[in-house]
């Protein structure tokens, strides 16, 4: 009973720790998966004769500067759309009010309906003390976002300057015969991480271009910081980013040219296909190849599993551990067989029925 009971009070501590030390675990992960992005670039620059902590630095740098490039531009959108539809606002609830008047027979103003949402002041006061405390919550939200992002970023930057240093500590307490393969499997993940990253920073930059060209050329305002946050969006997102990318557009082409969101959606469906089919697969050749399917599967456990942060290392990671597995799972020689290729049975069956039977000869 001593035994069971002290057993017990193991269990308990270990949960309860193992609950509060849930959230580092995943800091810690994210930034290790973010090192094994930035490693190979840094290795390059090593390889240069630059100091690995200093490659580490200017990596980080440009990371970041295109980070906040790409808040400046989503900052100055929003603010310019918002601006955009307060302009637009009185036009649009005039419509709105004709719609309602044609469509259920009623005779509202603008002054009536401004009337009846101010009725209650009472309301108005909820009203205000409830955005007040969203947007105190939406503040405190803030700054501990940017405190653990701050704390990614360094655990991220020690881990990639010290690369070398921690492989070698963690092979030295391993036996021999495991070290490699618990090195070949971080080269794997240095591989695929970096290999997809930076495969979708390249999508990203010419979805950015194309799209951005091609609002400029229909006249969206805003063209180049809409194409910058439909790169990123599309390229970043499996799936169905291009189309989650492309609601913003549209939103913005219904307050300037209504004609135009129907402009915005085929060309982003034409793209989609385009990077689907063509552009996507030259460019993730040789780094990640995962079915789509698969792929889709990997980001709905990966959301479910850590949100948003286990949404986006879901591909890299799965990625990784299909090549691990490659490497160590025997694969047998397929017979040709055509209850394999459905079509060339249906072909075998055609030829058979076209041959002339002994009778007809």
């Amino acid at each position: 009973m001593v035994l069971a009971l002290v057993l017990l009070g193991l269990f308990e501590l270990g949960n309860w720790a193992a609950h509060r030390l849930l959230h580092i675990a995943i800091i810690l992960m994210v930034a290790f998966f973010i090192s094994l992005a930035m490693e190979p670039a840094v290795d390059a620059l090593a390889a240069r004769g630059i100091p690995r902590g200093l490659g580490t630095a200017l990596i980080f740098v440009v990371v970041n500067g295109c980070v906040v490039i790409f808040a400046l531009a989503l900052g100055v959108l929003l603010v310019q759309t918002v601006g955009n539809g307060v302009n637009e606002l009185p036009r649009l609830l005039d419509q709105l009010i004709d719609w309602i008047n044609s469509t259920f027979n009623q005779h509202l103003t603008p002054n009536q309906l401004r009337d009846r949402l101010l009725h209650d002041s009472n309301n108005i006061s909820e009203y205000a003390e409830r955005a007040a405390n969203t947007g105190l919550g939406i503040s405190g939200t803030v700054l501990v976002g940017l405190g653990e992002l701050l704390t990614i970023a360094l655990f991220s930057i020690y881990i990639t300057a010290d690369g070398p240093k921690l492989r070698r500590t963690v092979c030295s307490v391993l036996p021999p015969q495991r070290q490699g393969e618990v090195l070949r499997a971080w080269e794997l993940a240095i591989t695929k991480t970096g290999g997809y990253l930076y495969s979708r920073a390249l999508l990203a930059v010419i979805s950015a271009v194309c799209h951005g060209v091609f609002l400029a050329l229909i006249g969206i305002p805003n063209a180049l910081a809409l194409g910058i946050w439909f790169g990123v969006v599309a390229s970043f997102i499996p799936t169905i980013g291009t189309y989650v990318a492309a609601a913003l557009p549209i939103l913005v082409a219904l307050t300037d040219n209504p004609v135009d969101a129907i402009w915005i959606i085929i060309f982003a469906v034409l793209y989609q296909w385009f990077q689907d089919y063509l552009l996507q697969p030259r460019i993730t050749a040789r780094t990640v190849d995962v079915n789509p399917a698969v792929a889709l599967l990997a980001v709905l456990c990966g959301g479910a599993l850590l949100g948003a942060v286990g949404a986006i290392l879901a591909i890299p990671a799965t990625a990784t551990v299909q090549a691990f597995l490659s490497a160590y799972v025997k694969r047998y020689t397929v017979e040709d067989d055509p209850r394999i290729e459905r079509v060339g049975r249906k072909r075998e069956r055609e030829a058979e029925a076209r041959k002339p039977s002994p009778a007809s000869e």
